[in-house]
């Protein structure tokens, strides 16, 4: 029997500044804050969870790290169901810039409608609806 994978737990981004990726995170996308470990952040969002940890050069010596550890090296899609021009209208409200969209795109699903964003290490954020199948 060949095992399956049923869900996605957490991620982790490495960041340079905890306090401008918590403020991105949490004021532009909605998410929230969570501290847990020894004082270590995330952002929570559905049931889903995004651990933040700072880059520094000795990151990628300790076990259980990625390899090769890099800021900004991210591409991130979000699903909501938010219409999209709402999500516009808010990014730009909150000064980022909208770098590409409402473009089609394809998403694990299915057809989904994308804007792309960037958060302040450079990481590409896609923000998507799903679409209906345009077949049948």
């Amino acid at each position: 029997m060949t095992p399956t994978l049923t869900g996605l737990d957490h991620l982790v981004l490495a960041v340079r500044d905890m306090a401008a990726s918590l403020d991105f995170y949490c004021r532009v996308l909605g998410c929230a804050e969570v501290t847990f470990g020894a004082g270590r952040k995330a952002v929570a969002f559905g049931t889903q969870k995004i651990n933040l940890k700072v880059w520094t050069p000795d990151l990628a010596t300790t076990p259980c790290e990625a390899r090769v550890p890099t800021v900004g090296a991210g591409d991130l899609c979000f699903l909501t169901e938010t219409p999209l021009p709402v999500w516009i209208d808010h990014l730009t409200a909150q000064g980022v810039a909208i770098e590409q969209g409402p473009v089609e795109r394809t998403g694990a699903q299915g057809p989904i409608l994308s804007v792309y964003c960037r958060d302040p290490d450079g990481t590409l954020i896609e923000i998507a609806t799903p679409l209906l199948s345009k077949a049948g």
